[in-house]
């Protein structure tokens, strides 16, 4: 099925999704997952994989924030978010975790490799540490105030369109035609 996007009202097909892909672990808030998957969509992004106890449709809640994205954006289900890590990484995905470490680069500072996976856990623990250390690079994003961290689905707002901006300005023939 060609990939639908609309800009201005009018919508155009055979537009390709960017060469992004997003890993969700352990995320608890059906409202947070709907809030990826409507983002998802809004961006062009290529697809949605929810691991381990993250909620997946069709639930009310997700719906309710996904405004109808869910029925739209690629997505799969994996138990194992490792496992989906390995199959990406064989796909040669840069692995990307979002989550504030030493070894993190600023966002605004990171040049991605695309294809590319942007991982984020659980709300309140974030990644795994099995899964930090499959990752390739770790993202952090900069927080000026006196809170060192943004609600999960607002933080992949903020990456995804970063994401989309450093895409946008590849010249034509880098691009990732998929």
């Amino acid at each position: 099925m060609p990939y639908l996007a609309t800009l201005g009202g009018a919508a155009y097909e055979g537009l390709k999704p960017i060469p992004v892909a997003i890993l969700l672990d352990n995320v608890r808030s059906l409202y947070n997952v709907g809030a990826f998957f409507r983002t998802a969509d809004a961006a062009g992004c290529e697809k949605l994989h929810l691991c381990g106890i993250t909620g997946r449709p069709p639930e009310r809640a997700i719906a309710k924030t996904a405004l109808g994205a869910e029925e739209i954006v690629a997505w799969e289900h994996h138990a194992d978010a490792c496992e989906a890590v390995r199959v990406l990484r064989v796909r040669n995905y840069e692995i990307a975790a979002v989550e504030t470490s030493i070894h993190a680069v600023d966002l605004f500072d990171w040049q991605p490799v695309f294809p590319v996976c942007v991982l984020f856990g659980h709300e309140v623990d974030g990644l795994r540490p099995e899964l930090l250390k499959m990752c390739d690079t770790h993202v952090r994003i900069p927080m000026l105030g006196r809170k060192h961290s943004l609600n999960v689905a607002t933080a992949g707002g903020v990456t995804i369109y970063e994401l989309l901006r450093k895409y946008r300005r590849l010249p034509e023939n880098a691009r990732i035609d998929r």
